[in-house]
């Protein structure tokens, strides 16, 4: 009777690590390996929305450049320079987007008397990297690229990043782990933390609603990928940022919910402006409201004595 109990608990116990093991491996593959959208896809979008001129990108000078990341892998950026100035905005995009997606907010910052530098994220576009880790590792890359271009325009030489989703945790993630070497930032529709937005995108499509779920799939991202969902808080580092900051959302966000950017905002020390759309969804401020956006981007940049 004692070895049958035995059998049958030892049985039981396979099929629970299995099933946990599957599990794991499934979540984590989601994460780590995040569809990415199809780079014509997301040309052909552009340039019908007419937020991509491909007339006006071939004719500006530019220099294609090939990054080194810390992590072992090329960055592909290009440095846009329509404007005789070495007043720079990084633009980071969001996840399963590429550069193209940030030539709309190039055309912006051109428009305010700034050259722009657009690149890929690792495993999106052209960048090397094998898997996607919402910021853990993009914040080395970016950091990368700030001393790069750092190099390039001068240290007395105005720069500022401006991230979107993805791009915009990235940036709050590098700009509160290393020194500042930027002086402004615009944060578009950030989360506060992946823990948190992990849990409201299984909350929202799925029917998991434990917090147990995420544990499990941590302890698989650890294995493979090196880190975990609570090291990737934008919110744990904000208050070591001293730059003025921008914090965009849209109130029909349902995505990245703006409570998220409110709840950032409020930790933020120092210098620092919110503007909340009426309309728009997720990532979509710009495409919704892009006359106010701009505006409100000026409001901010003059405000803080960016702008000539």
């Amino acid at each position: 009777m004692r070895k049958r109990f035995l059998a049958i608990a030892s049985g039981v116990t396979v099929i629970a690590t299995a099933a946990i093991s599957a599990f794991g491996i499934i979540a984590t593959n989601r994460l780590m390996f995040l569809k990415i959208k199809d780079a014509e896809v997301v040309l052909k979008r552009e340039s019908i929305a007419r937020r991509f001129d491909a007339h006006w990108y071939e004719a500006i000078p530019k220099t294609t450049l090939k990054i080194a990341s810390p992590n072992g892998y090329s960055l592909h950026a290009v440095f846009l320079r329509p404007l005789e100035t070495t007043r720079t905005v990084i633009i980071c995009h969001g996840v399963t987007e590429n550069k193209i997606n940030s030539m709309k907010f190039a055309r912006m910052f051109e428009r305010l008397g700034f050259n722009s530098v657009v690149y890929d994220h690792r495993r999106h576009g052209e960048s090397g990297g094998k898997t996607t880790s919402f910021g853990y590792y993009e914040k080395m890359d970016l950091q990368a690229i700030i001393q790069a271009i750092r190099e390039r325009i001068g240290r007395r030489a105005l720069l500022g990043i401006h991230g979107e989703s993805m791009g915009a945790a990235t940036m709050i993630l590098t700009a509160g782990t290393y020194p500042e070497e930027s002086d402004f930032y615009i944060a578009d529709c950030p989360f506060s933390d992946f823990t948190d937005q992990v849990f409201h995108i299984l909350k929202t499509t799925t029917p998991l609603r434990t917090p147990k779920v995420i544990r499990i799939a941590n302890i698989f991202l650890k294995l493979r990928d090196g880190y975990t969902t609570s090291l990737v808080s934008p919110k744990q580092v904000i208050t070591h940022i001293e730059r003025p900051m921008l914090f965009i959302h849209s109130l029909e966000d349902d995505f990245i919910l703006p409570e998220m950017t409110e709840e950032l905002y409020e930790q933020k020390n120092g210098a620092k402006s919110i503007k909340l759309f009426k309309k728009g969804a997720h990532a979509r401020s710009f495409n919704e409201n892009p006359e106010e956006y701009e505006a409100t981007v000026k409001r901010f940049l003059r405000k803080y004595g960016f702008l000539n």
